[in-house]
């Protein structure tokens, strides 16, 4: 993998005080992000609408389905790692979400028409492996455009995630006014498209990248294409996957048991007590993360189900479509995230900016307060009326100020924690964590389904009753962590982190600030 960093002096120079390479990096993620959220605002519509599943199955499937998508990062990363470099990984994961998403738009006679369904699934499948190649890659390259000690390595993933949630919410608002309102394959093709244009910007700027991301060492031509290989099996096993959602299930419980297992017994072994220390702080918020994926995920199921059966979604005399709502979040991370940027670059210039840990703290507390929000919302207009469309806007609002405190922070600590070895591995470690709090996610929805209830507000009750109890479970996990925050800040042991240039002494004067104490990344944060 490649281990040298952009320096800001660069003859490509920068932009904002930041290499050229970031912001090609920023609108690939941003197309392929539109795309993606463009085809989740639609999915528990179409699963429910269209293929008419119940509202339990249909939870159960789209956890199924986003947990495939964020198990597929650890096969994405390693071969990345390995063999094929970022950059081809990136490119080949573009590929095979571009064919899934246009596969998406055969939408067929609907119902459970099972040659149609079997192109559903494959479609599925397409998005879940090529997901797999590019959404941990992608973020490795982003921090291979810095020293793992420089200030700007946090706004440059603030600015990247702004990429990621300018598609999110472009993709959740076209994609699902066509898709419900002039039907479901003008909306999965537009994610279609979205995602074209993705793969057509990483491979006309790669120049821009300077390098990073390339193989660890020339592949033969034909070991390439084997690797490539390797990626159309995966979807055919995703095929089936996510049609047989209890084998999921069973599979992060026993891969993540394995994954983790590898992951410690590796550290404790071979990495020195520092490093070792980190990667014992990066395991402790991924499974943090877990808690919060669990709940924030609900908006593209059971929260979307809600929304179209349960709120006046009148907006100036307009009956806002129910995926629509999925901008919001989206909407919100664009305006706030330069806020939250600033407001953590002002307070470590003071000394008194949170810690990684407590930042996942006050997440989990924020994400809990959403859903705590909307049943009090509900309960005060009555079981027998709409909720007003402002607890739902709230509720975004909550979840992702909460967002806005652990996944953008997430991303950056785990590039930073990790040994430049492991990178992608332990990138792929924290999408796993996704992975099982989306899986979780769907069963949440399956009990908020209430399968057999009769009558709109018995099943309202149900979800207003699954909500309030996870609600409070995630406030009470929230604080506990809060409270460990201080002992998790010392195993990063941000103190002696040095850049890897720094270690293999290609960097004198670097080492001997870090040496010295001196560097402004190693404040207490």
């Amino acid at each position: 993998m490649a281990t040298h960093y952009a320096e800001s002096g660069d003859a490509r120079g920068t932009i904002l005080g930041h290499p050229k390479g970031l912001f090609v990096l920023f609108f690939a993620e941003m197309w392929e992000r539109f795309s993606y959220y463009g085809m989740r605002a639609l999915l528990i519509f179409y699963l429910t609408k269209h293929w008419l599943f119940s509202d339990g199955e249909a939870g159960v499937i789209y956890g199924a389905y986003t947990a495939l998508v964020y198990i597929t990062p650890v096969l994405g990363g390693y071969l990345a790692d390995r063999y094929l470099g970022q950059r081809k990984a990136v490119a080949y994961g573009a590929v095979l979400l571009t064919f899934g998403h246009f596969l998406m738009g055969f939408e067929g006679a609907g119902g459970q028409d099972a040659a149609s369904l079997n192109v559903f699934w494959l479609a599925l499948a397409f998005i879940i492996v090529g997901s797999g190649f590019l959404k941990a890659n992608i973020s490795v390259i982003v921090g291979q455009l810095y020293p793992r000690t420089d200030t700007r390595r946090d706004p440059a993933y603030t600015i990247f995630y702004m990429g990621i949630n300018l598609g999110a919410f472009l993709g959740s608002l076209l994609c699902g006014y066509l898709g419900e309102v002039y039907g479901w394959s003008y909306g999965f093709g537009a994610a279609g498209f979205g995602m074209l244009l993705g793969l057509v910007v990483f491979v006309i700027f790669k120049p821009l990248l300077m390098g990073r991301g390339e193989a660890p060492k020339p592949l033969s031509r034909g070991f390439e294409w084997t690797l490539y290989g390797v990626g159309l099996i995966a979807v055919l096993a995703c095929w089936w996957l996510v049609q047989n959602q209890a084998v999921v299930g069973t599979l992060l419980g026993i891969f993540g048991a394995v994954l983790v297992l590898g992951v410690v017994l590796y550290s404790v072994i071979k990495l020195p007590g520092h490093d070792r220390d980190r990667i014992l702080a990066a395991l402790f918020l991924i499974f943090v993360s877990i808690v919060f994926w669990a709940l924030f995920e609900q908006a593209g199921n059971s929260l979307s189900l809600f929304t179209d059966r349960d709120v006046d979604r009148h907006i100036f005399g307009w009956e806002v479509p129910a995926s629509m709502f999925q901008s919001l979040n989206a909407a919100y991370i664009f305006l706030l995230a330069p806020l939250f940027a600033g407001l953590w670059t002002l307070l470590g210039k003071r000394g008194f900016e949170p810690s990684a840990p407590l930042k996942f703290g006050l997440g989990v507390v924020q994400v809990g307060l959403g859903f705590l929000v909307l049943v009090w919302g509900a309960q005060a207009v009555g079981m027998e009326s709409a909720v007003p469309v402002v607890f739902i806007f709230l509720i975004y609002l909550l979840h992702t100020t909460g967002e806005l405190c652990l996944s953008p922070v997430g991303l950056s600590a785990m590039n930073r924690l990790a040994p430049a070895h492991m990178a992608s591995l332990i990138m792929g470690t924290w999408f796993f964590a996704s992975a099982t709090g989306n899986f979780a996610a769907g069963l949440i929805s399956q009990a908020a389904g209430g399968e057999g209830l009769e009558g709109a507000e018995a099943g309202k009750e149900l979800v207003l009753g699954v909500y309030s109890t996870v609600g409070w479970y995630a406030v009470g996990i929230g604080v506990v962590v809060m409270v460990l925050s201080p002992a998790v800040r010392w195993l990063m042991h941000l103190d002696t982190l040095r850049d890897n240039d720094a270690l293999s002494g290609g960097d004198e004067a670097g080492l001997e600030a870090l040496e010295a104490g001196v560097h402004p990344e190693l404040k207490p944060n």
